[in-house]
């Protein structure tokens, strides 16, 4: 079963997103930031990783460049859910590792077929 983990700092977005993949057949694991993504990722391989971009302390980016910098995430497909929706935005993100970016406000479709095209 493919576990994805998700970040977000919006409890209602979070719980959106959680729904969507886990009536779809995801494991999921939850943080609520960079910081606690960082933790829970060193304790459970995940296959994917959706994140916000703009959260407090350590933002999307700074987790991305983190995951790819490390031997055993730097493979990990991370997925940006943002409302950073600037073509600049996505440049920049893409080259700081993200593999595919969706913009908010997302559907149910947007975030299973982002997931789909990188498991």
């Amino acid at each position: 079963m493919t576990t994805i983990l998700v970040v977000e700092d919006t409890p209602s977005e979070q719980d959106l997103i959680v729904s969507y993949l886990v009536e779809s057949g995801y494991n999921v694991i939850i943080a609520n930031n960079g910081q606690e993504a960082l933790k829970k990722i060193a304790g459970k391989k995940a296959d994917v990783v959706v994140t916000d971009l703009v959260m407090p302390g350590m933002s999307g980016l700074e987790l991305c460049r983190s995951l790819k910098k490390t031997i055993e995430t730097k493979d990990i497909p991370i997925i940006a859910c943002t409302s950073k929706n600037q073509e600049l935005d996505k440049l920049w993100g893409m080259k700081q590792g993200i593999n595919v970016y969706v913009t908010k406000p997302f559907t149910r479709e947007d975030i299973l077929r982002a997931v789909r095209s990188v498991v």
